[in-house]
């Protein structure tokens, strides 16, 4: 009995790996594909996309798709730089504008 459920567990695992995979190939998502990409829950990305946050799809007035590599981009902007590279700036900034 208990090593069924070990494999019972151990298939559920594999094929939610296989589900994850086969997210990453598609080029385009519907939205709840799009909450598993993005990590938020389904009443967030509709605020998203009736705020006109986040690139979105809607071809026929009714379901929404979003294309991943917009996705990317979208939770890729807004990038913090580390403190390491503030000082490299800051230092570059002084070494470029010393006063004469």
């Amino acid at each position: 009995m208990e090593t069924e459920n070990l494999i019972l567990d151990k298939l559920t695992e594999i094929a939610n790996k296989l589900d994850e995979q086969n997210l990453l190939q598609k080029t385009v998502l519907n939205f709840n594909e799009a909450c598993t990409f993005l990590d938020v829950s389904p009443s967030h990305l509709y605020k998203l996309t009736s705020t006109k946050s986040i690139p979105h799809f809607c071809p026929q007035g009714k379901k929404l798709y979003f294309k991943r590599s917009e996705l990317d981009d979208w939770l890729q902007r807004n990038r913090q730089s580390s403190t390491d590279e503030i000082d490299a700036m800051a230092t570059e900034y002084i070494l470029k504008n010393k006063r004469k």
